[in-house]
């Protein structure tokens, strides 16, 4: 596909995404079924609650990454900035935007190391399509993705409902497997592989983890719908009804992420898909996961400043630190083992 063409598609993904009633799952991310047992009685200083984690041999002040949200746009350049310097500032991972367009082109959109100058301590994580592993790529651009940002881990993205619905999408995914587990075997720095918007079933983390992965995003149904942005994008009312029925396709993120966490024990394990509040992220630690990831919600923020995205995430730490709080925890380790009150005996 030309890089004209891409980059277009890029810009409308951007704009849809930017709208979320023209963007959002019709499904929910199963989170909500989710109810702490409340500690009147904590115990504690909410200002002396730790949050720190640590990802890739980077310690973060927060378990919380800004997951990956754009690539191939012109003006994503701009957001990525304002992402980096907002990262920094606060202490938490990043994951770019796919990378292929930088690879295939000379447009970098702005994915550079300078990316790496603004956010030095944080863990910088590159990212490209695991369809691209079966149609060129291969150890070569992986390690230019990673160089490109001097990464600290890869994102290997898996999509393919948004591919089997989007015009032009990539439709071979025969040995994108096996073409994974010589990356991981090869590669210098970790992979990851993500989904982005179906969730990640446990077989196929397992599968996943087998092959080398290091770590697992499972990217679940309830937040932004691909399938949904394409159906938006479609050009003739047949596409359109095409993509328009799998808007609530997939697997709820609370549901994959416990699934995955009990087929992958001692796997790194993060949950993004319709995270919406440090609520979610302390709910979504409880069920197993080790890091929650947020992007189109953070979207907005991203195009107008830095100040914008930290001030986001400024209040999802202080949701999460009163999770803990008001559960009696102390640290992530005590939230992983707070309470949940019986299903069902939440609210009616």
């Amino acid at each position: 596909m030309a890089e004209g063409e891409l980059s277009a598609r890029k810009n409308d993904h951007l704009d849809i995404v930017l709208d979320p009633a023209r963007a959002k799952s019709r499904a929910d991310n199963g989170l909500a079924a989710i109810v702490f047992e409340h500690c009147a009685l904590p115990e504690l200083h909410l200002d002396e609650i730790d949050l720190r984690s640590t990802l890739f041999d980077k310690a973060l002040s927060a378990p919380l990454l800004i997951s990956s949200m754009t690539g191939g746009a012109a003006r994503a350049a701009r957001i990525n900035l304002h992402l980096a310097e907002a990262a920094q500032e606060l202490g938490i991972a990043l994951g770019v935007g796919s990378q292929r367009i930088a690879l295939e082109s000379d447009a970098d959109q702005g994915l550079t190391r300078q990316l790496r100058r603004l956010a030095p301590d944080i863990a910088l994580l590159a990212n490209f399509g695991a369809a691209q592993l079966v149609a060129g790529f291969g150890l070569e651009q992986a390690r230019r993705a990673v160089d490109m940002l001097d990464a600290d881990a890869l994102i290997i993205h898996l999509n393919p409902l948004q591919e089997a619905v989007q015009r032009g999408g990539d439709r071979d995914w025969r040995g994108v497997l096996a073409a994974i587990e010589q990356l991981a075997r090869r590669l210098e720095v970790p992979l990851v592989v993500k989904e982005v918007g179906a969730g990640i079933s446990a077989d196929v983390a397992r599968r996943l983890v087998d092959a080398g992965v290091a770590a697992i995003d499972v990217a679940g149904v309830g937040g932004t719908s691909w399938a949904a942005v394409e159906a938006e994008r479609a050009h003739t009312p047949a596409q359109r009804a095409i993509a328009s029925a799998f808007t609530d396709w997939g697997i709820p993120t609370a549901e994959a992420i416990v699934a995955v966490r009990a087929a992958c024990p001692n796997s790194l394990l993060i949950a993004s898909g319709g995270i919406r509040d440090g609520v979610d992220v302390a709910k979504a630690l409880r069920l197993g996961a080790d890091f929650a990831g947020q992007a189109a919600a953070v979207l907005h923020g991203a195009t107008r400043s830095s100040a914008a995205v930290v001030e986001h995430f400024h209040t999802v730490i202080a949701q999460l630190r009163v999770a803990c709080f008001c559960t009696g925890s102390r640290d992530l380790a005590a939230l992983r083992q707070a309470p949940l009150l019986p299903r069902g005996a939440a609210r009616r």
